[in-house]
């Protein structure tokens, strides 16, 4: 899906930056990009955040269950002349998750902001989801967002802020995998808890949904379900991952000091003003 209109840069990831997170110290989990075989596959949804929060001054942990992942998103961060550290975890394992915080609140001296990009899908209705297909879906889908934002939450300084990032499929039907569904729609009722228990020291959290964004993983989506591509987005086209990372950069910056407890949906206007049949 393309639109006659031309991408701004900011679209593009060729924006001017200001130092919005000078000296900010950002772990984002889920800071790989998988790779899908397409040497012209566009950057996703975790790299471009993390790449994005160094170019606007912070310090950020790029931790991936793939650590090859994480280390090519380090590397770029690198490239551009900014620091980065690299971190492997898988969120499924609570152990894992609480030391992933603390190996990033240690390597950077302090943690000011996190980023929970990490989410997977598999099963399709009711009838080929089973519950440990279920289970396994919600353990890294929502229960690992639980014990970062749990483990983290004593080590963060008055004033910090968590973003979630979640999807449309959260709040509209649409990918035909139940639990995959349902463990999104969980995130704004988890993140609602932690903005209420942040609130006494200052501290926001919000949830960020993106609509059909076009990363690598959209691609490869869209080859299992090509109808996918066909779905009409009201602003013409899909997103671009550097859209969802301007929308995560807000939240963390702040610009948005007195949000909290809120969904920003990045979707071209897919959930709101699509005419169903």
């Amino acid at each position: 899906m393309t639109s006659p209109q031309p991408l701004p840069s900011e679209a593009r990831g060729e924006a001017a930056t200001r130092p919005r997170l000078a000296a900010r110290r950002i772990l984002v989990v889920g800071a790989g990009t998988r790779s899908i075989g397409d040497p012209d596959a566009p950057v996703g949804n975790g790299r471009a955040i993390a790449v994005l929060a160094a170019r606007e001054g912070a310090r950020v942990a790029c931790a991936d269950v793939d650590r090859a992942a994480a280390t090519a998103t380090a590397a770029w961060i690198g490239r551009e002349g900014h620091d980065a550290v690299v971190l492997e975890a898988d969120v499924a394992d609570a152990g894992a998750c609480e030391q992933l915080v603390a190996a990033a609140r240690d390597a950077m001296g302090g943690l000011d902001g996190i980023v929970l990009n990490v989410g997977i899908g598999a099963g399709r209705g009711l009838a080929e989801t089973t519950p440990e297909t279920w289970d396994a879906i919600f353990a890294v889908n929502l229960r690992g967002h639980f014990l970062v934002a749990r483990a983290a939450m004593p080590l963060l300084p008055d004033g910090a802020s968590l973003v979630f990032i979640s999807s449309v499929a959260g709040l509209v039907p649409g990918s035909l995998m139940p639990a995959y569904d349902a463990s999104k729609a969980g995130l704004a009722g988890l993140c609602r808890h932690v903005a209420f228990e942040g609130s006494r020291r200052y501290i926001r959290a919000n949830v960020v949904v993106p609509g059909l964004i076009d990363t690598p993983l959209g691609r490869l989506a869209s080859q299992g379900r090509p109808a996918r591509e066909r779905i009409p987005v009201p602003l013409g086209r899909q997103g671009t991952a550097w859209e969802v990372a301007y929308a995560a950069l807000f939240l963390l910056s702040d610009e948005a000091s007195y949000i909290t407890g809120q969904t920003l949906v990045v979707d071209g206007g897919l959930s709101a003003l699509r005419v169903q049949p």
